[in-house]
């Protein structure tokens, strides 16, 4: 069975350093996109999306989008 798809998306900024993080933060920071702090990105909102931000949720600030134009 195939899901639906979902024209939901989140909208990820970055908003706090992650210097004195573990490593594995940082590449989380880096794999979501985001290369300043400042950034924002918008991914698609997927369950795989959800773990990374969930790793780096002190990091980050999230709003979910919901695309207009699908």
């Amino acid at each position: 069975m195939v899901p639906e798809a979902t024209n939901r998306q989140l909208r990820i900024k970055w908003v706090k350093s992650y210097i004195g993080h573990a490593e594995t933060q940082k590449r989380t920071i880096r794999a979501l996109g985001l290369r300043r702090l400042g950034d924002v990105v918008v991914k698609p909102d997927s369950p795989s999306v959800r773990g990374m931000v969930d790793a780096v949720s002190h990091l980050v600030q999230v709003e979910e989008v919901v695309d207009e134009r699908a």
